[in-house]
């Protein structure tokens, strides 16, 4: 089984933390994304992953330069310039040969335990040409919404729906399972959204099925669920997660955090629900809680980090400083 990921996007919603870095190749717990993307993908089946490439495409390719993640062979499609979902996974797939055979479909900035080989024998018993797997949520507001048949037929592609008004809470977990003749739907070279245009015309076909699932799931694309993903997977390895190199004062004060390689939290210092990338250090006596410190970010003594701030390379917080809800530096 083959798949293709998207790792095109810019990563806009997670600026600061991406102005260098693809956002799938920001850690989660102690590994890019990308590579838990791929081991799942790996664990149920799929031996080799085509990434779909837009954005930084160097970094990918200088972090895997033998073209293998998590054991997976890898082959690399970097779009000319950027054609949209739909477009990405046609380009991706016709690059490395998908014609025709089934195929799976994921995007790189979610992380799930959802039973993907599950789907595929779903899709692959129902007949269809494209099957979704479902999650679902408290606010089905910032997704694709689903509503479907008892037999999981779909019966409509709602893309964001105004609050309040969705018909379920079960939304689009960014999984997918297609036929090569969806293929054929995407113009080539033309940018062309799945979720607006391939989907809606699957649905009028008779041809998009969905299955839901209540498995682990996260969206890492905004600060909010970037800080959550983190916590959520060092939750279920079980521990705070520490990682290699770095460095915690007895006199420190770290709770329900990830640090990830060579931080360093000085003596007084309280870390709390935070995500401290490599490189971070806190000073004596400052206070970093619900925030996203960036690679070599340095916060000095007595300064006060809060609310969702996110700081992106090399950031330093002066003595004293207090930021609440600060997104620096800014573009």
């Amino acid at each position: 089984m083959r798949a293709v990921v998207l790792v095109g996007g810019e990563g806009t919603r997670l600026r600061p933390l991406t102005y260098s870095t693809p956002k799938q190749m920001l850690p989660v717990a102690g590994k890019p994304v990308i590579e838990r993307v791929v081991e799942h993908l790996a664990a149920h089946g799929v031996d080799e992953v085509v990434l779909s490439l837009g954005y930084r495409p160097d970094a990918f390719l200088a972090a895997y330069p033998d073209g293998h993640c998590a054991g997976v062979r890898m082959v690399y499609a970097v779009e000319p310039s950027p054609l949209d979902t739909a477009g990405a996974i046609a380009f991706a797939a016709r690059a490395a040969g998908i014609t025709d055979e089934t195929f799976v479909v994921v995007n790189g900035d979610v992380l799930t335990e959802i039973d993907v080989s599950a789907l595929v024998s779903f899709h692959r018993r129902s007949g269809a040409e494209g099957t979704i797997a479902l999650t679902p949520v408290e606010d089905p507001s910032r997704f694709g919404v689903v509503p479907v048949e008892a037999d999981g037929r779909v019966k409509a592609f709602i893309e964001k729906p105004a609050p309040g008004t969705a018909p379920t809470n079960m939304i689009n977990a960014g999984i997918y399972v297609l036929q090569p003749s969806v293929l054929e739907r995407v113009e080539e070279g033309r940018r062309v959204s799945v979720e607006r245009e391939v989907f809606p015309a699957l649905v009028r076909a008779g041809s998009l099925y969905a299955l839901g699932s209540d498995a682990l799931w996260t969206d890492m694309g905004t600060p909010h669920y970037y800080l959550e993903a983190n916590l959520a997977w060092s939750a279920r390895e079980g521990r705070t997660h520490v990682g290699s190199g770095a460095e915690v004062a007895e006199g420190a004060k770290v709770s329900a955090s990830v640090l990830h390689l060579g931080v360093v939290v000085e003596d007084g210092a309280t870390v709390e629900g935070s995500v401290l990338l490599e490189g971070a250090r806190v000073e004596r006596g400052a206070l970093v809680r619900r925030s996203v410190l960036g690679p070599s970010v340095h916060v000095h003594a007595e300064a006060r980090v809060d609310e969702l701030c996110v700081l992106g390379d090399g950031f330093v917080v002066e003595a004293g400083t207090v930021l609440v809800g600060a997104r620096l530096p800014q573009p």
